[in-house]
C-alpha cells in the first residue's frame, strides 16, 4: 500500500468555482483579505507585547489566537492564490498531507484558545480575588502548551492514518484546500478507522470545547444576575463582549459549513461557506477586539504613533 501511494502524483483542488471569468475576482478578494488578516492579526500581537497595561492573561491569550489565526489562514488562502494565478489545480500528495496537518493543528488551537479564554473570563468575573492566584503566567503557558502538545498528537494521528489509505479514482477535491473528509471520500481502501477517528476528534476537539465555553458563560450570567448595580453588571459583561463577538462568529460559520454540506451538493456552494471560517473569521478578529475594546485601541494607537515617529 505505501508503494502504491508512493507512486500516487496528487490531488486536484477545483477551487470556489470553474468559471474562468471568476478567477481575476476571487484573486483579488482573497489576497486582499490575507493581507488584511495577516497585518490585523501581527498589530494585535506587536501591541500586547509593547504594551505593559496589557501584560495580562486575557491580552496573552489574545496574541496567542491572532499568532495562529495568522498560521491558520496561511495554510490555505496562498495554495488557492498561486492555483489561480498559475492556472493549475495540482497539489501533491505530501503536499496535500501537509496542508491537512497544519490546518487541523490551527482550527483545533482555535478552539481551545477560545476555550480557554472564556475560563479566563469566568475566573475574572466569578472568581475577582482569586483571579491572579489561578491565572499565574505559569499555568497560562502551561495552558497554551498543553492545547499545542494535545493537537499536534490528534493532528498527527489523523495523517498516520491518511497515509495507509489507498487512493485508485478520481483525485478531484471538490475544495480549494485538501480538506480531510473529502480526502477520505476519495479513497478506495477500507475508511472505516478513519471516519471513526474523525468522529472522535470532531467531538474531541469541536464538542467538548464549545461545551466548556457554554459551561463558563452560564456561570458568568449566574454571576451577574447576583450582582445588585448594574453599572457593575455592564462593565463586567463588556469585558467579554469581544470574546463571544469571536466565538458566535467562529462556530456559527462553522455551523453554516455542516449545514451547507448537508443541505446542497454543490461543491461551490460549501467552498464559500468554508471561507468564511477559514478565511472570513481569522481576518475579522482584529477588527472585533480593536473596534470593543479601549484597551487594545489605546495599545495601537501609541504602537502606530511610535512608528511614525520613527524617521
Amino acid at each position: 500500500m505505501e508503494a502504491e501511494n508512493q507512486t500516487f502524483s496528487g490531488f486536484l483542488l477545483l477551487g470556489l468555482s470553474e468559471d474562468p471569468e471568476l478567477q481575476h475576482l476571487f484573486f483579488g478578494l482573497f489576497l486582499s483579505m490575507y493581507l488584511v488578516s495577516v497585518l490585523g492579526n501581527l498589530l494585535i500581537i506587536l501591541a500586547v507585547y509593547s504594551d505593559p497595561n496589557l501584560h495580562t492573561p486575557m491580552y496573552f491569550f489574545l496574541s496567542n489566537l491572532s499568532f495562529v489565526d495568522i498560521c491558520f489562514i496561511t495554510t490555505t488562502v496562498p495554495k488557492m492564490l498561486v492555483n489561480i494565478q498559475t492556472e493549475s489545480k495540482d497539489i501533491s500528495y505530501i503536499g496535500c498531507l501537509t496542508q491537512v496537518y497544519f490546518f487541523m493543528i490551527f482550527l483545533g488551537l482555535d478552539t481551545f484558545l477560545l476555550t480557554i479564554m472564556s475560563y479566563d473570563r469566568f475566573v475574572a468575573i466569578c472568581h475577582p480575588l482569586h483571579y491572579t492566584i489561578f491565572m499565574n503566567p505559569q499555568l497560562c503557558l502551561l495552558l497554551v502548551l498543553m492545547s499545542w502538545v494535545i493537537i499536534f498528537w490528534i493532528s498527527l494521528l489523523h495523517i498516520l492514518l491518511m497515509m495507509r489509505l489507498n487512493f485508485c479514482r478520481s483525485t478531484e477535491i471538490p475544495h480549494f484546500f485538501c480538506e480531510l473528509a473529502q480526502i477520505i471520500k476519495l479513497a478506495c481502501s477500507d475508511t472505516f478507522i478513519n471516519n471513526f477517528f474523525l468522529y472522535v476528534m470532531t467531538v474531541l476537539v469541536g464538542v467538548f470545547p464549545f461545551t466548556g465555553i457554554l459551561f463558563s458563560y452560564s456561570q458568568i450570567v449566574s454571576s451577574l444576575m447576583r450582582m445588585s448595580s448594574a453599572g457593575s453588571k455592564y462593565k463586567a459583561f463588556s469585558t467579554c463582549v469581544s470574546h463571544l463577538s469571536v466565538v458566535s462568529l467562529f462556530y456559527g460559520t462553522g455551523l453554516g459549513v455542516y449545514l451547507s454540506s448537508v443541505v446542497t451538493h454543490s461543491f461551490q456552494e460549501s467552498s464559500i461557506a468554508s471561507a468564511m471560517y477559514t478565511v472570513v473569521t481569522p481576518m475579522l478578529n482584529p477588527f472585533i477586539y480593536s473596534l470593543r475594546n479601549k484597551d487594545v485601541k489605546g495599545a495601537l494607537g501609541r504602537l502606530l504613533c511610535r512608528a511614525g515617529s520613527f524617521p
